[in-house]
C-alpha cells in the first residue's frame, strides 16, 4: 500500500496546510509585531484609561512597533504595560499619545522615543511624559459646554430685546440708552422742527450766496478780481525774482554784504568776538562766602564777606570785606612804685603793667588767585594790607591749608586748617600774627558757608512771591 496515496495521508496534509495559512494569517494581521522575537518593555500610568484595551495597537509615525500588554489598577491609576520591538530604544525624554483612530473612537498609543541625545531608558523603564491629543468624548464635551453657553447667550439676547428690557445684562442696559437716546431724539425733533426748518432755509441761503458769489461775471465780481488777484502776485513774484538776481550779482548793499568775501570775514569776525565775550560772561562761576572765627586771645568774632569770580578752572579773583576786632590795637604801659620796706631797697618795688585794648575796623580783600592742580598762589591786597597767600588742598578737597604774609613792613604771618563737612558747610580753625610783631596774635575757630551762583539760584527759586 502506496502511503502517499493514502486518504489519510492526504487528509492530515490538508490540515496541516490549513493550520499553517490560518497561522500565517494570524500573524499577518496580528497588531502584535513581537511575536517571534524579544521585545522591549515600558510602562507609565493613566488618570482614565477609557477606550484603550489590551493588544491595542502601539505606533511610532504611525508605524507599530508594539502592543498593550495589560492595563491593571494602581493607585486608583492605570497602569499600562507596553510591549515592544527589541530595536525601539526608549529615551528619558519619551512621550506616549493618547490618539483616535475611526469615528468610533477607538484609542491607539503614539510612541516618541525622546531625542538621540537624551539618557536611555532601561527595559521595562517609566514613561513619564503623557499626552492626550483628544477623543470623540472630550470633543462631545467640549460641544455639550459650547451649547450651554449659546444657549446663556441666547437668553441674555432674550431677555435684553425683551419689551420691558432687562438692566441686568450689559447688552440690555445698552438697547434700553440707545432707545433712550433715540427717543429723545425724536422728541427734540418734533419740539424743534421750525428750528430745524430755519437752520435748512439758512444753509440753503449761504449756499446759494456762495454760488453767486463764485459765478459773478461783473467787473467786481469774483471770476474778474481773482484773475487780478493772480496777476499781481505773479508781479510780485518777478519783483522777488529780480532782488535775488541782484543780491546773487552782488548789486547793491546786501548783494555787497553776502557776495564780498572782506565784508564777510569782518562781520563774521565781528560776530565771533561778541560771541566769544558773551561765552566768556556766561561760563564765569560766581560764589558767596560768609565766615565767622572767634579769636580767643582778642575775645571777639571775626567775620568776612567775599565774592568769588571764576571765569576759569585754573584762575579766579576775590573780593571782600572784614569786620575785624582786633584792627586797632592800643597798648597802655602802667608803672607802679611801692615804698620801700626792704633796707637793702629803700626806694622801693617798682612793677610795670601793659594793657592791650581792641578796636574793630573794616578791611577791604582784592586778591588773585592760580591754581596748580591741588596748590593755590594768591596775591594783592589781603586785609587792607599787601600780602600773598598759598593754600593747598587734600583729602579729595575736604581739607585745605593756608598761609598768609600781609604788611611786610610789620609782617604778619597766618596759618588755617579749612575742612568741608559737606556742600557749602565749613569750619575753619587757625593762628593769627604769630610772630606778633602787631600785637595781634590769638587763636581763632569757626565756621562759615559757600555759596556758588547755582545754589544762589535754587534758593531764589524756593523764596515765595508776596503780592
Amino acid at each position: 500500500m502506496n502511503l502517499l496515496r493514502a486518504a489519510e495521508f492526504k487528509v492530515g496534509l490538508l490540515i496541516v496546510s490549513v493550520s499553517a495559512l490560518i497561522a500565517y494569517m494570524s500573524m499577518q494581521i496580528s497588531n502584535d509585531p513581537t511575536i517571534f522575537g524579544r521585545a522591549n518593555e515600558a510602562w507609565f500610568f493613566l488618570p482614565d484609561a477609557g477606550g484603550l484595551v489590551k493588544g491595542a495597537a502601539v505606533k511610532t509615525a504611525g508605524i507599530p512597533v508594539g502592543i498593550i500588554k495589560d492595563i491593571t489598577l494602581q493607585d486608583g491609576k492605570a497602569h499600562v504595560d507596553l510591549k515592544l520591538q527589541p530595536e525601539v530604544q526608549l529615551r528619558s525624554s519619551a512621550t506616549v499619545e493618547l490618539r483616535t483612530q475611526g469615528i468610533l473612537g477607538d484609542k491607539y498609543l503614539e510612541l516618541n522615543p525622546g531625542s538621540p541625545t537624551d539618557p536611555p531608558m532601561g527595559r521595562g523603564g517609566q514613561i513619564l511624559i503623557i499626552r492626550d491629543k483628544g477623543s470623540i468624548d472630550s470633543v462631545v464635551t467640549q460641544i455639550s459646554d459650547l451649547g450651554g453657553t449659546l444657549k446663556d447667550i441666547v437668553n441674555i439676547l432674550k431677555e435684553s430685546v425683551a419689551e420691558d428690557g432687562n438692566r441686568k445684562h450689559v447688552l440690555g442696559r445698552i438697547i434700553l440708552n440707545i432707545e433712550k437716546l433715540t427717543g429723545d431724539v425724536a422728541d427734540m425733533t418734533s419740539a424743534n422742527k421750525e428750528k430745524i426748518a430755519e437752520i435748512v432755509d439758512q444753509v440753503h441761503h449761504v449756499t446759494g450766496t456762495l454760488d453767486q458769489l463764485l459765478n459773478d461775471d461783473s467787473d467786481k465780481g469774483f471770476k474778474k478780481t481773482w484773475k487780478q488777484a493772480l496777476s499781481h502776485i505773479d508781479t510780485s513774484l518777478r519783483n522777488i525774482d529780480d532782488i535775488t538776481g541782484k543780491i546773487n550779482r552782488g548789486e547793491g548793499t546786501i548783494g555787497r554784504l553776502v557776495n564780498d568775501e572782506e565784508t564777510v570775514d569782518q562781520l563774521n569776525t565781528a560776530i565771533e568776538g561778541v560771541s566769544t565775550f558773551l561765552d566768556t560772561a556766561n561760563r564765569m562761576q560766581t560764589g558767596l562766602d560768609f565766615g565767622s572765627s572767634y579769636l580767643t586771645n582778642v575775645g571777639g568774632a571775626r567775620t568776612a564777606v567775599t565774592i568769588k569770580l571764576q571765569p576759569g578752572l585754573d584762575r579766579y579773583y576775590l573780593l571782600g570785606v572784614v569786620d575785624d576786632p582786633s584792627g586797632i590795637v592800643k597798648t597802655t604801659d602802667t608803672t607802679t612804685t611801692q615804698p620801700g620796706v626792704n633796707p637793702a631797697n629803700p626806694n622801693g618795688t617798682t612793677s610795670y603793667t601793659e594793657t592791650k585794648t581792641y578796636h574793630n575796623e573794616y578791611k577791604f580783600n582784592l586778591q588773585f588767585a592760580k591754581n596748580f592742580y591741588d596748590f593755590t598762589v594768591r596775591g594783592g591786597i589781603i586785609d587792607s594790607y599787601g600780602g600773598i597767600g598759598f593754600d593747598y588742598s587734600f583729602f579729595r578737597e575736604r581739607l585745605k591749608f593756608s598761609l598768609e604774609a600781609l604788611s611786610f613792613s610789620n609782617l604778619n604771618l597766618r596759618t588755617q586748617l579749612q575742612y568741608n563737612l559737606f556742600k557749602g558747610l565749613y569750619v575753619v580753625g587757625g593762628v593769627q600774627d604769630i610772630l606778633n610783631r602787631s600785637n595781634k596774635y590769638s587763636n581763632y575757630i569757626g565756621a562759615g558757608l559757600f555759596l556758588t551762583n547755582d545754589d544762589v539760584k535754587t534758593l531764589m527759586t524756593r523764596l515765595p512771591l508776596t503780592k
